[in-house]
């Protein structure tokens, strides 16, 4: 993932979740909305609901390497948060990674 394409500023991030629509799966929340770019931004998020710094930091992970690998099948031109769910705990790779298409498809963010 190249600098561009991370989420940074605290007002894009407010942004996303006033304006910004929601959908939910077993592991994981997506926010986005539009951004009018030729790329995606994206920031992967896990709130000390989930567990400590080790739990947080194995749920990104699990996401950016998920992410990763599907990231060919999104739409161009969006702002992505993706949220671990605290269910993410003891999930493998592939489950997050289906789960994480389940939310992107019913979020329509994904390429026909």
């Amino acid at each position: 993932m190249q600098k561009k394409e991370v989420l940074r500023r605290n007002t894009d991030f407010s942004g996303i979740y006033k304006t910004g629509i929601s959908t939910g799966d077993r592991y994981v929340v997506v926010f986005h909305r539009k951004n009018n770019l030729s790329y995606n931004r994206i920031a992967f998020l896990a709130s000390k609901k989930v567990g400590n710094s080790v739990t947080r930091n194995r749920a990104r992970r699990l996401m950016k390497e998920s992410y990763r690998q599907i990231k060919e099948n999104f739409a161009i031109g969006y702002d992505i948060i993706f949220i671990a769910r605290k269910t993410i705990i003891h999930s493998t790779c592939a489950e997050v990674k289906q789960s994480m298409e389940a939310a992107a498809k019913r979020a329509r963010i994904v390429k026909k």
